[in-house]
């Protein structure tokens, strides 16, 4: 599958809250929706209440669209009080390479 948008993530949770966040993203609904083509969770070896997210998606619009759900909000939403402050995001489209977890 093509990926034509996505981006990559920097949230820095809360003291502590590293692996409730790690956690809470591993469960997230785009990893079932099959216009997201790549989910990534790592993070920081030195900071483990540093997280990095890359997506990738189809397009940009099934991205947009997906967000719009109600699910997606409702996961924005739980998501806040887990974070220190504002996520960075970065444009980035992967383009292949290999994840074994």
């Amino acid at each position: 599958m093509i990926i034509n948008h996505g981006f990559h993530a920097t949230m820095t949770a809360k003291p502590g809250k590293g692996d409730e966040l790690v956690e809470f993203l591993l469960k997230a609904p785009s990893l079932s929706n099959e216009d997201c083509v790549v989910f990534l969770v790592g993070r920081s070896a030195a900071n483990r209440d540093i997280v990095y997210v890359t997506e990738g998606w189809v397009t940009q619009e099934a991205h947009g669209e997906f967000f719009a759900t109600a699910e997606a909000q409702a996961l924005v939403a739980a998501l806040q009080p887990l974070l220190a402050g504002e996520s960075e995001y970065v444009d980035e489209v992967p383009i292949g390479g290999k994840a074994a977890v």
